[in-house]
């Protein structure tokens, strides 16, 4: 359908024209604008801004504008991620704990020294952070 050599979209509605006042250099701005948003026209420029503005207004809050595709790709990688975590973190677990079995049967330590070499690795853990080696470990029992 065409309304004076306009083209309209299905999904647009019929479109009047409006007059209003603005300043030279937002006039300015809207030029510079124009081309970096892809518009074809000042009016297309001018409706996405007012139609950005107005759904400002109604959320009161600009982080409600990121793009719904955006957000939605954002959640899925985070869901991923922390899937993987979690099944990273239980495959590492069961392997601690098949080696904790493993020593635990070879090994012939009692209650006190256990409690000690437990202290020992709470300590050096926080120490470093979480940054410790086997390394460090033998060369510390070498030293006992």
């Amino acid at each position: 359908m065409t309304k004076k050599g306009v083209v309209l979209l299905k999904s647009e509605s019929r479109k009047t024209k409006k007059g209003f006042w603005i300043s030279e250099d937002l006039d300015e701005k809207v030029d510079i604008y124009l081309c970096l948003d892809n518009c074809a026209s000042r009016s297309e420029f001018v409706e996405n801004a007012l139609r950005f503005y107005i759904g400002y207004l109604n959320t009161k809050n600009a982080g409600g504008f990121l793009p719904e595709a955006l957000s939605a790709m954002l959640t899925g990688t985070l869901d991923n991620f922390a899937g993987r975590m979690g099944s990273l973190l239980f495959k590492q677990g069961v392997d601690l704990n098949v080696l904790g079995q493993i020593i635990a049967y070879d090994t012939d330590i009692d209650e006190g020294e256990y409690q000690r070499l437990r202290g020992r690795a709470i300590r050096d853990m926080k120490r470093t952070n979480g940054r410790i080696s086997f390394k460090d470990a033998l060369d510390f029992q070498k030293l006992v």
